[in-house]
């Protein structure tokens, strides 16, 4: 039987499944990291990437057919002709680039999605300025970078992680505005998410056992393939990802772009996950609370009843969707003595957050949402899910799976069919 291999590195850890022909979970792997997500170095991805593999089952291993990785959206770095990174990253909310924001809204057609602090190209412009670009030959992003070390081919990316980098996903290409800038290294070559790129390394393929035909194929970015895992496929069905952030996507027959809000759309098929990302989300209850007291605490909260707490939960100044602020404050004030109130405060809050960006998504023209799926740390949590539908007014349930891992898996499994019928 043939087996695929998704791996999902996300901000708190990587994860790993196996799912055999029939997407059945065969085997399921886990590297947490130590460390906040700032001090996550290449190096421990590496080191992650590795060690979930040699913890796939040997008889596994040796089945599987084809592997997909997803990252987070955003996450990019610098690397040498050897692919060795020439600086350390940047991640997903690293908002430096905002000092470059200015010079490419002169270039860049009006409210595209790469004008926001923390796009992919963004971040180029800023590492352009740095004295280590000098040694860089690629820029690549997480789940690009990480399939590298399984192939051995560098400047190869996906058309949903190059989106924030200003590829065209209507005309597939590059556009012409973009060669203005004059980048004086290798953008990556941009294929569809799940197309074949090329069979493992014989090193990878030899030092893990897997079969040398096993095909590496093109990833995609963790919130995508949280939705490809969630069961949704109808145009006004959504996926919303509760995990360190708040991440939107609606599946619309248009397709909706507009940096003014933080919204854009990744292309899926012949219809588009139009969304955006909020810094608001779990990352925030952590800073107040464990995850022990978040579930009894949670258990004592009447979801029936809004919040008169008005908060906008953030780690620290700006946000990205529904308000597109890179100095918008955190208000999370006044705290109450009772944590159970405090809590409710911040679920209801982050709640209303999410119906606004549902709201702003219809408003500019995407089909009517009628059902919310759930991926991500939050989905489990049963008040904030009452709270959520009743600030939504559409039923809201569980993903069918709500592993971006999964979602990965399902990746390679038609990159592993389609590289079969070619």
């Amino acid at each position: 039987m043939d087996f695929y291999l998704g791996i999902d590195f996300g901000t708190s850890g990587a994860r790993g499944m196996v799912v055999d022909e029939e997407a059945s979970i065969q085997a399921q792997v886990r590297y947490p990291f130590q460390d906040s997500p700032a001090a996550v170095t290449p190096t421990i991805w590496q080191e992650a990437l590795f060690v979930l593999v040699e913890q796939i089952p040997e008889q596994l291993r040796r089945e599987i057919k084809a592997i997909a990785i997803n990252g987070t959206s955003s996450t990019v770095l610098l690397v040498d002709t050897a692919g060795n990174p020439t600086d350390a990253p940047l991640l997903y909310n690293d908002g430096r680039g905002s000092l470059v924001l200015e010079h490419l809204k002169s270039i860049a057609p009006p409210n595209h999605t790469v004008l926001s602090a923390t796009s992919s190209l963004v971040k180029l412009l800023w590492m352009r300025q740095q004295p280590s670009f000098s040694e860089a030959r690629y820029f690549l992003h997480q789940a690009d970078w990480l399939a590298f070390l399984l192939h051995g081919q560098l400047g190869i990316s996906d058309y949903h992680n190059a989106l924030k980098l200003g590829y065209d996903v209507e005309e597939l290409k590059y556009p012409e505005w973009l060669e203005e800038l004059q980048i004086p290294i290798q953008l990556p070559k941009v294929l569809p998410p799940g197309t074949p790129i090329a069979e493992l390394s014989p090193e990878v393929a030899d030092k893990f056992s897997f079969r040398r035909d096993c095909l590496v194929c093109a990833g995609t970015t963790d919130s995508i393939a949280a939705f490809l895992a969630s069961g949704a496929k109808l145009p006004g069905e959504a996926v919303t990802s509760l995990g360190s952030t708040l991440v939107l996507k609606l599946l619309s027959r248009t397709r909706q772009e507009d940096a003014r809000y933080g919204i854009y759309s990744h292309r899926l098929g012949d219809l588009w996950l139009t969304g955006g990302a909020s810094n608001t989300g779990g990352a925030v209850l952590k800073q107040f609370f464990t995850n022990a007291e978040l579930e009894s605490l949670s258990r004592e909260i009447d979801a029936s009843r809004a919040s008169d707490l008005d908060y906008y939960p953030l780690l620290k100044v700006g946000d990205r969707f529904p308000i597109n602020d890179p100095n918008l404050p955190p208000r999370l004030s006044p705290r109450p003595d009772n944590p159970v109130e405090f809590l409710h405060g911040l679920l209801e809050s982050i709640a209303r957050i999410e119906a606004r960006g549902y709201e702003l998504l219809q408003q500019m023209g995407a089909d009517k949402l009628n059902r919310v799926y759930t991926a991500g740390g939050g989905a489990t949590n049963e008040a904030w899910t009452a709270i959520r539908a009743r600030n939504l007014q559409v039923p809201v349930v569980a993903s069918v799976y709500t592993e971006a891992a999964y979602g990965a898996a399902l990746l390679a499994m038609g990159g592993g069919i389609k590289g079969e019928q070619e």
